[in-house]
């Protein structure tokens, strides 16, 4: 039904104004009692088979909403209410800024893909501080705070603008993310190469402790499926080096050629970032040399391309404790969650682990040996 919806409606929408109208649709759904009741009953049953720790919180399963979906952290408890068992808010920056101009959001429908050079756009970390701290939970969701570079800050000034965001943001944050991958602030992807990489999430540990002494807020990075194997690997290095609890892999792809694309090239050449099925393999490829450099020494997060329970099964085999999805979300509708735990459940009932952390980089371990 709602592949027909997207099909008659959706796809005579700008997708930005799509976007935004299901946004509100979400919203309001979350918002009455009885209706969100109802909603979470069916697109978010749990199966105690999936029930899932890591970086020190437990989880009804691993499978959550990546950053960029809800930047301003104003439908947290509408997407718990779809189903997504963490919800990862951003990318939240120091300054509030508008974006980049429209139009700037893209569908690659034959691709099952989007486009997005979005910018960032936020209103700041202190308003969605301001958010978070007086959000009063309907669900019990975990939620992650995702973290940018203000875009006017120099690059030389980035450590700071990054620490600004920590010191309203920390104390909010069941754990924080330092993305530095996105493709769509000038020169944000420099800050990836370990020289620069190393005293940026120093920083960021150190304000986060020094903010918030009750508890230790988990540190993760977020990377791009473009870096080169040996960068992979630095990455992995520098994160066990400096103590950090995981890594995300991958944020966006700003590669084109040899991804198969048949969509119209006009789309294609749009500048951005694409994400969705064309980065799946390489989003996996990152993963599996992850953990095969760090093991179960970090937290590992899968995300690009997860449009099913099978793809979801082949990044926790490759290595991740966590998935998330948020293309496919666009093209699957409400019931993608649902789908992805129930297929998730089906495949750890038949496979030969007892429990979803034994078939952590079942895999990866195997082809190693």
């Amino acid at each position: 039904m709602y592949s027909l919806f997207f099909k008659l409606v959706f796809t005579r929408m700008d997708p930005e104004q799509a976007h935004y109208l299901a946004f509100r649709w979400i919203r309001r759904a979350a918002r009455v009692p009885g209706l969100r009741t109802f909603v979470a009953a069916w697109l978010a049953p749990r199966h105690r088979s999936l029930r899932t720790e890591a970086l020190g919180l437990r989880m009804h399963g691993p499978f959550g909403l990546a950053a960029g979906f809800d930047k301003n952290a104003v439908a947290i408890d509408g997407m718990a209410m779809l189903g997504f068992d963490h919800v990862e808010i951003g990318t939240v920056t120091a300054r509030p800024q508008p974006g980049n101009p429209k139009k700037r959001l893209f569908r690659l429908v034959p691709d099952r893909a989007l486009i997005n050079r979005m910018g960032f756009n936020n209103e700041g970390s202190a308003a969605v501080a301001a958010r978070l701290a007086a959000r009063t939970p309907v669900f019990r969701t975990v939620v992650g705070v995702n973290i940018g570079k203000t875009k006017v800050v120099p690059e030389e000034e980035a450590v700071a603008d990054y620490v600004a965001s920590t010191e309203r943001l920390a104390r909010h944050a069941d754990y924080l993310v330092v993305n530095v991958s996105s493709p769509n602030t000038p020169g944000l992807r420099n800050l990836q190469a370990t020289e620069s990489l190393r005293p940026l999430l120093s920083a960021v540990r150190e304000a986060a402790d020094r903010v918030v002494t009750d508890r230790r807020v988990p540190l993760l990075v977020k990377i791009a499926p473009d870096l080169a194997d040996e960068d992979v690997d630095a990455v992995a290095d520098l994160a066990l080096e400096l103590g950090l609890d995981g890594i995300i892999a991958t944020n966006t792809t700003i590669a084109r050629e040899g991804l198969g694309l048949t969509s119209a090239p006009s789309l294609v050449k749009e500048a951005g970032g694409l994400s969705g099925a064309p980065v799946k393999e390489r989003s996996l490829e990152v993963l599996r040399r992850l953990y095969a450099r760090a093991g179960d020494r970090l937290v590992l997060v899968g995300v690009g391309g997860i449009e099913n329970a099978e793809d979801a099964w082949q990044r926790i085999l490759a290595g991740a404790t966590l998935i998330q999805g948020y293309s496919a979300f666009v093209y699957e509708g409400p019931c993608y969650a649902r789908a992805i735990h129930k297929g998730l459940a089906a495949r750890l009932a038949d496979s030969p682990y007892a429990t979803l952390a034994e078939a952590v980089g079942a895999e990866t371990r195997k082809a190693a040996q």
